[in-house]
């Protein structure tokens, strides 16, 4: 059993940059970043598997950057260049997923509650 939670939402203005932090209890394999607009569905946005190899939706390269510390347990995702469409609720997973499957919301055992990420026009 893995839990995780999450810190780090708020609201920013168009531009700026927030840093969401994953604090996980229990061995954790994949780690990824989902993130669910209103009246959207759950979408990828960033993974780092344990080798450290990591993906990101094409929406978010090259802003968001997923990196983690294995000696708290814990990954983050820094995003900058914030737009009014990154708004949403980011959620933290953990599964075993290989690669090719990191960007599928089935492939994950375990999410966190949620933080709300809203970015001002």
């Amino acid at each position: 059993q893995v839990q995780l939670v999450e810190s780090g939402g708020g609201l920013v203005q168009v531009g700026g940059s927030l840093r969401l932090s994953c604090a996980a209890s229990g061995r954790t394999y994949t780690m990824g970043w989902f993130r669910q607009a209103p009246g959207k569905e759950r979408e990828f946005v960033a993974a780092i598997m344990w080798s450290g190899v990591l993906s990101y939706a094409d929406s978010v390269k090259g802003r968001f950057t997923i990196s983690k510390d294995n000696a708290k347990n814990t990954v983050s995702l820094q995003m900058n260049s914030l737009k009014p469409e990154d708004t949403a609720v980011y959620y933290c997973a953990s599964g075993n997923a290989p690669l090719y499957k990191a960007s599928t919301y089935g492939a994950y055992d375990y999410w966190g509650q949620g933080t709300q990420v809203t970015v001002s026009s």
